[in-house]
């Protein structure tokens, strides 16, 4: 397991190691949520414990990167500094098939003029800043041509 911790970035695992597995997964070009062995009820975000069967026995699992947009935000104030020059923002709240309907953020790079509906189908993608430790899970709409090969 890798441990770690950039002081440049606002972003990598929390000091506690609950998301470590999610950024090694970022770090490996995969996508992991926990999912409760127990009672196999998927968990986002990371938790110690199922909220549903109380169970300790939490695992992560490599979920497909693919969903469809539950809701969308266009941004105009750069909350993090990589995004001064890259205003505004879409981010995107992302519901993922694979995961049992789990709901996950995300910046949608589809440019600045992006205008996304509710129901778009999007896949993820793995982006590393220059210099930066830990790569980020972006998003963009699927093409329409390939929407039938899925």
């Amino acid at each position: 397991m890798t441990t770690t911790e950039s002081a440049t970035e606002p972003w990598g695992p929390v000091p506690d190691g609950l998301d470590q597995s999610y950024w090694d997964g970022l770090l490996e070009g995969e996508l992991r949520l926990q999912r409760c062995a127990a009672c196999r009820t998927w968990i986002w975000g990371p938790q110690a414990i199922c909220g549903h069967c109380h169970s300790f026995e939490v695992e992560w699992e490599v979920v497909e990167p693919v969903g469809t947009v539950y809701s969308w935000n266009r941004s105009w104030y750069p909350y993090m500094e990589e995004y001064a020059d890259n205003l505004p923002y879409v981010t995107v709240l992302v519901e993922l098939p694979h995961a049992g309907g789990r709901r996950v953020l995300g910046i949608l790079t589809d440019g600045i003029d992006a205008s996304p509906e509710i129901g778009d189908r999007v896949v993820g993608v793995f982006e590393r800043a220059e210099g930066a430790t830990w790569p980020l899970l972006r998003w963009h709409r699927a093409d329409a041509s390939s929407e039938g090969e899925q």
